[in-house]
């Protein structure tokens, strides 16, 4: 991510902002002896994957003014993690230019200058519970809200949605890349996979593949669920055996420069579905097909989610489920869609308007304990100008495309 990526999103953010107020974003912490994983809002202005930084801009009478603090050099500190990003290094990787790198240690000094004059501040504060402490991010802003109880200090996310929702060229390049990168690794488990084997050997080999081409983290905690493991929504143990005749369910996604594939796909370890597996499978693909095909600028969220809903309903009185419309909550719990980017469940909300370049998520699923099974089929979809583009289409959800690589590789 270079600065003629970022550039132009800190001037489309500070265009959003009135007169007098203020944007600081934090950088995530580092935590230690664990991977390093940057927050998406610090990330997606700054373009820098440095820990404990803090971006602060201001719009003033005579334009913007915008500042990057980051740690200083510490030579003792330098023999155990390595050195820190130089300011040379943060000027030229941000676009901010070095005279606005300044560091840590006076991040309060020089904020005191602004805070006289700041209406209203826009932070990354993240959600407030009630039962927990306060984030860190709100910690950080305790010096402020007690002195200058005047500002208004509001959540960065109601003005970066708008920016966030809406993706460049750069952005699908990355999501594309994500999406290829776990579609690779879901093949590569279709190949390898055989009765016995234990759910987080399938994980294994899909981190493997992740690894091997670049990527340092999943997009979310991967679910791999067989037999009635898959009947569980957000499954994320791993830990059972995989017995000869089930389907195996994997949710799973790659996070590529932290833009996060989402793709669901279910196969047979034995290297065909059953007739009643065919059954349950083929209702929910039908689904999905027909709600990928209503994509388009201007439709509601929340139409595709009970267009889905009516549809899976009349897909279950068909296979003996239910008898009643009403019951499909029995085996169908969950929302149709939602967007992807940065966060796997990225910002946009449920009920929103598809606009041209967003990116979503299409997922009916059926849900049968009772029978062992689970069956969910996702895609992550770009909405252009005419409808519709199926990121993930090149990865195989045919019952004849799956079983075709299962019996070719158990045939080795």
């Amino acid at each position: 991510m270079t600065a003629e990526v970022t550039i132009p999103r800190r001037e489309k953010l500070f265009s959003a902002l009135e007169e007098k107020e203020a944007i600081i974003i934090f950088a995530a912490e580092e935590e230690k002896l664990e991977k390093f994983k940057q927050d998406n809002d610090f990330l997606y202005v700054t373009g820098l994957q440095i820990p404990e930084a803090i971006y602060f801009g201001y719009k003033g009478q005579n334009g913007p003014v915008e500042m990057l603090f980051i740690e200083r050099s510490d030579p003792e500190k330098a023999i155990w993690t390595g050195p820190v990003m130089s300011s040379e290094e943060a000027s030229k990787k941000s676009g901010l230019s070095q005279d606005k790198i300044h560091y840590l240690d006076e991040f309060l000094t020089i904020l005191s200058v602004y805070c006289p004059v700041i209406n209203k501040l826009w932070a990354n504060i993240g959600i407030q519970a009630l039962n927990k402490p306060p984030t860190r991010q709100l910690f950080h802003l305790f010096p402020i809200r007690e002195r200058y109880p005047n500002i208004n200090i509001e959540s960065l996310e109601t003005l970066i949605t708008p920016l966030r929702k809406v993706k460049s060229e750069w952005e699908l390049r990355q999501l594309q890349r994500a999406i290829d990168i776990t579609g690779k690794a879901i093949i590569d488990v279709w190949e390898k996979a055989e009765p016995s084997m234990m759910e987080y050997e399938l994980e294994a080999i899909m981190f493997y593949r992740l690894q091997r081409m670049g990527v340092k983290h999943w997009g979310f905690a991967p679910i791999v669920g067989s037999g009635i493991n898959a009947a569980t929504l957000h499954y994320e143990k791993n830990e059972c055996p995989i017995e000869s005749g089930e389907v195996v369910l994997m949710d799973v996604g790659a996070s590529y420069l932290n833009y996060s594939a989402d793709i669901t796909r279910c196969f047979p370890v034995s290297g065909t579905f059953s007739e009643r597996q065919k059954q349950v499978y083929n209702a929910v693909l039908d689904v999905q097909k027909k709600i990928i095909e209503m994509i388009k600028p201007g439709v509601e969220l929340s139409t595709l989610n009970q267009t889905a809903r009516d549809l899976l309903a009349k897909g279950a009185i068909e296979l003996g489920l239910i008898e009643h419309e009403e019951d499909i909550k029995k085996y169908y719990m969950h929302s149709i869609s939602h967007f992807l980017g940065m966060d796997t469940h990225d910002v946009g909300g449920r009920n929103a308007v598809l606009e041209i370049g967003n990116v979503i998520t299409v997922e009916p699923g059926l849900y049968i304990p009772e029978e062992k099974l689970g069956i969910r089929i996702e895609d992550d979809v770009l909405v252009t100008e005419n409808g519709y583009c199926v990121l993930s289409q090149n990865i195989p959800k045919e019952i004849s495309e799956i079983e075709e690589i299962r019996l070719q590789a158990m045939a080795k």
